[in-house]
């Protein structure tokens, strides 16, 4: 299958046609805080699926006192082989589909993956809520048992990714548009993450709370038209999505970039947690 039909989300009904695939690897990425974690995962799973807990296996990594940052590429290299990936394999991530909070963990391993150069990855649309919603789907228990591949040969997509200086001139310079995908009592400096220096948003932002693409009665993602109408009014032309650590934003990122399928779209992994260190950086209240 080539880069650009697998990419995006996937169905049960298309995961389960592919489940032989020599070059199909599975990643259930459920942890304590979201879905059970690894006794979830052992009591059942997509057959052939590995467990990488998202939390506790580094997907992000402290630096500092900002929670969220990219991990060194070494420990990713070592992470992705470990759990079986070669460059040229099909990928998909299995949420556990219970939250929006689920699905943008699963949205942070993909754009994980993209960044380090992989090409091929596909998020399970509904996790594994979905795939277990239909009772003749088969299910697997017991623990992960990943076949080790070498380290991942990263090759950097910074395109991806922005940092404080690339955030900072598109904040001044309007050449990005920035999107906060934080609850409005965040973004107007009502409320802030422990870790932030400071309430608000970075200036010149719109707030598009990502929360609102996701629909919890399905534990799916909204229609794509749903998704249009909530995103449209986000000018066009280049965007940079950021929240508090770099998690919740891998959502709104995710359904811009490969959902909407807009071109130029970028995480601020490090987000408000990492803005907020120095001072000098300026940050706005209100609506």
């Amino acid at each position: 299958m080539n880069d650009t039909a697998f990419s995006g989300l996937i169905s049960p009904e298309a995961l389960q046609a592919r489940l032989r695939d020599d070059n199909l690897v599975l990643i259930d990425i459920r942890s304590s805080i979201d879905g059970g974690g690894k006794t979830a995962f052992e009591a059942g799973h997509v057959p052939g699926a590995v467990h990488s807990d998202y939390v506790a296996d580094g997907w992000r990594a402290k630096v500092g006192n900002a929670p969220g940052l990219l991990p060194p590429l070494d420990h990713l290299s070592a992470l992705v082989g470990r759990l079986g990936i070669k460059p040229h394999d099909d990928v998909v991530i299995v949420p556990a589909g219970v939250s929006a909070t689920d699905f943008a963990a699963a949205a942070r391993v993909y754009w994980t993956l993209k960044l380090i150069g992989h090409g091929q990855q596909a998020i399970l649309d509904g996790g594994f809520k979905a795939w277990v919603a239909d009772a003749a789907r088969p299910v697997e228990t017991g623990p992960s048992a990943p076949t080790p591949a070498d380290p991942y040969p990263v090759v950097m997509q910074q395109r991806l990714r922005s940092n404080t200086d690339a955030t900072l001139v598109a904040s001044r310079s309007k050449l990005a548009t920035l999107v906060d995908a934080r609850s409005a009592s965040y973004f107007a400096g009502h409320e802030k993450a422990p870790e932030a220096m400071r309430a608000g948003h970075i200036p010149g932002a719109v707030s598009r709370d990502y929360a609102e693409a996701f629909d919890a009665a399905t534990g799916r993602l909204k229609p794509s038209d749903e998704l249009s109408a909530l995103f449209g009014p986000v000018p066009k032309g280049p965007a940079i999505s950021y929240c508090n650590t770099g998690h919740t934003a891998a959502l709104n990122w995710f359904v811009m970039s490969e959902v909407l399928g807009r071109d130029e779209v970028a995480l601020y992994d490090g987000s408000m947690t990492d803005w907020t260190q120095d001072p000098e950086r300026p940050v706005a209240t209100g609506t």
